[in-house]
């Protein structure tokens, strides 16, 4: 759901600056690919004209993608508890379930490509995911004692509490990011171990392993995907295609209200925790690829590619995935779900509303500045010193001494000018003498 963007067209910055630009330092998630130029750009007219460069360029697309992910995730999570009374909320809600996660579980494992395990991005990877794990998986436990009247609500680390579920699948995609990119098929086995998965009951709710392997599928197609992936999927004509396919997604999940289990959608059971026979399970999960996928095609070839309103709150989408669980479940345990109007239309709408006008000022950089402190920590002293970054900073701060050591590296004295010039008197003086 967050975590979570770059240009498409390469620049001169640095790895590691790019990989500050998105989430912070959750995501190493910059395209990195060599001989990219601006007419490689997506393929609709309003992801043709460049923007403009202000310092660390950041592509409008993904952060587009990324907020209006946030958003249907934060209203799927505020319909849970009003549409027990309505089919056509319940479809909506199965319809919005089928790719919102998918699609932000794509995005991230497309910026998680150039995860490699070294020492800058393991440090990024537990500040920007681990630490918050620690954090809201406490904080959401803690606050329901309180709010909710609770006191012998448990607090677990391995058994992952609302939505911190996917912080904990993210940091376990990520470090198995280099095995993804090793094997010679990585989709077909990835979707192996989702099937596999769906019918071992075993797996048990430690990590809540159950979700991390049956949407993990999605993290390594993100991770075999290219910027040329995205262009196909933002052509006029897949735009016009994602119309009626929309419509009979909707009208497909109104009809499957009764008929089929909503969990599925979760990928939190195996087929036998869900009350059907263990080769349901495979199926099921081949069945939903599919559909998800298709979904998530459709879904970003309506994703705006130019800047608008909302782009800038695409940097902030962790803030509000982590935050907004507290203004749903707070008004859920204060009751304010149980108000018969709300469970109207009107009602409904309201309530829609509300959550999206909340995620989105959740999203803004004042509510990122307050809580960076448990979001994106920077921990310097929790880590041991980079010998590398060490070097760097000694040569920034002693300017003169790079030019002596691109001498020394050639061959050259760091005196190689000083020494010719006193080597040249000492030979005229000699011949003085002698003549």
């Amino acid at each position: 759901m967050f975590h979570a963007a770059s240009s498409l067209v390469p620049s001169s910055r640095s790895p590691q600056n790019q990989n500050d630009q998105h989430n912070g330092r959750q995501d190493d998630r910059h395209d990195r690919s060599p001989g990219r130029s601006g007419a490689d750009r997506p393929g609709d007219r309003s992801a043709e004209r460049p923007a403009p460069r202000h310092g660390a360029q950041r592509d409008a697309f993904f952060d587009n993608a990324k907020y209006l992910a946030i958003v249907l995730v934060a209203l799927g999570h505020a319909w849970e508890p009003l549409k027990g009374d309505s089919r056509v909320l319940q479809a909506a809600y199965m319809f919005v379930y089928t790719f919102h996660m998918p699609a932000f579980i794509v995005i991230s494992g497309y910026f998680s490509r150039s995860f490699d395990g070294s020492p800058g991005r393991l440090k990024r990877l537990i500040t920007g995911v681990a630490v918050p794990y620690v954090v809201f998986e406490t904080a959401y436990p803690v606050f329901r004692r309180y709010v909710d009247h609770l006191p012998t609500q448990d607090i677990s680390l391995l058994d992952p509490w609302y939505l911190t579920w996917f912080l904990c699948a993210l940091f376990i995609w990520r470090l198995t990011t280099p095995v993804w990119k090793l094997v010679r098929h990585p989709l077909p086995l990835a979707l192996g171990v989702a099937m596999l998965a769906s019918v071992t009951p075993a797996i048990g709710d430690d990590l809540d392993l159950q979700r991390v392997l049956q949407f993990l599928p999605f993290f390594v197609l993100g991770l075999c995907l290219e910027p040329r992936h995205f262009r196909l999927v933002r052509r006029r004509s897949v735009r016009i295609a994602a119309v009626p396919v929309f419509a009979l997604a909707l009208a497909f999940s109104w009809w499957a209200v009764p008929r089929m289990n909503g969990g599925w959608l979760y990928h939190r059971d195996s087929a036998q925790e869900l009350g059907a026979p263990w080769w349901a399970g495979p199926v099921m999960q081949l069945a939903l690829f599919g559909c998800s996928l298709l979904l998530t095609v459709c879904f970003f070839s309506w994703v705006p590619g130019r800047r608008t309103w909302f782009t800038a709150l695409g940097a902030g989408t962790l803030y509000g995935y982590l935050l907004h669980g507290f203004l749903i479940k707070g008004a859920d345990y204060r009751g304010l779900f149980d108000q018969h109007a709300l469970h109207r239309p009107l009602g409904v709408m309201a309530v829609s509303l509300a959550v999206a006008v909340a995620v989105t000022l959740l999203c803004t950089p004042p509510v990122r500045r307050v809580f960076r402190f448990v979001i994106e920590p920077k921990m310097a002293w929790a880590f041991k010193p980079d010998a590398a970054e060490l070097a760097r900073e000694r040569a920034r701060q002693q300017p003169g001494r790079e030019p002596q050591e691109q001498g020394q590296e050639q061959g050259h004295g760091p005196g190689h000018g000083a020494n010719q010039g006193a080597e040249s008197e000492r030979r005229e003086r000699v011949g003085v003498q002698e003549r």
